[in-house]
């Protein structure tokens, strides 16, 4: 399926969320709703998640039947492998250049917290996220109670279909790929490395950009799980870097 484009980034959170809202109703008790968002990078797919989770909490939180049941993000960012296990690898240089490929993560172990997931909602589960200053995951940084009956997990391989990311893929109820022009993408990309010093200089940035990131799209694309429904990026400039 393939949603029509709304004028906004916000219009697409709200109808999103109104849809997830009444997926959740009809799950049976103490079972949770999962949702994978993916999309090469810079596709906004990482917007679009905490606008659709931050709208989904408003509507539970308004409904009398739903007030108790909330919406949670994890980002897949956790499970990168840290800097320690990428200079352990064969050839460590190749390994932080290419630093964001599947391979550079934690596949077996994401998988595993899935699974978990999956379980009935009754105990806490926790999750690793990323630490931008620390440029490592830091584990056990999220957690997850029953009452987060909504859990949308974001990242590059949420929904790869590819050795043991496929299992974790057949575990989402949802799986939404976020179609952009891998062009516009690319921009985006290039812009985003300068703004946010990734990269020192534009050069740089556009070296990120094809040596890394659009090798990582296109295998994603190529080896991608049957998505649950389709979405056109939006590049909305309240949103935009």
């Amino acid at each position: 399926m393939t949603l029509p484009v709304p004028n906004t980034m916000d219009s697409t959170a709200e109808e999103l969320a109104s849809y997830l809202v009444q997926q959740l109703k009809v799950k049976v008790a103490g079972e949770r709703l999962l949702v994978a968002i993916a999309g090469v990078p810079a596709s906004g797919k990482s917007t679009l998640a905490e606008l659709v989770v931050a709208k989904v909490n408003a509507l539970l939180a308004a409904d009398n039947v739903t007030h108790h049941t909330s919406a949670i993000l994890v980002a897949l960012d956790g499970w990168h492998l840290t800097r320690a296990q990428l200079d352990a690898m064969l050839d460590p240089k190749l390994a932080h250049d290419r630093r964001g490929a599947h391979w550079t993560f934690d596949g077996p172990s994401y998988v595993e917290f899935a699974k978990l997931l999956r379980q009935p909602a009754t105990a806490v589960i926790t999750a690793p996220s990323f630490d931008h200053a620390l440029k490592d995951p830091t584990p056990h940084a999220v957690s997850i109670y029953p009452s987060h009956r909504l859990v949308v997990i974001e990242g590059l391989y949420s929904m790869l279909k590819h050795e043991i990311w496929e299992k974790g893929a057949q575990l989402m109820d949802e799986r939404w790929w976020i179609q952009v022009d891998l062009e516009e993408a690319k921009r985006r990309l290039v812009k985003r490395h300068v703004l946010t010093g990734v990269a020192k200089d534009m050069e740089e940035a556009i070296w990120r950009a094809e040596q890394n990131d659009e090798p990582n799209g296109k295998f994603i694309a190529e080896n991608l799980y049957e998505p649950t429904r389709i979405i056109k990026s939006l590049d909305d400039p309240k949103y935009t870097l």
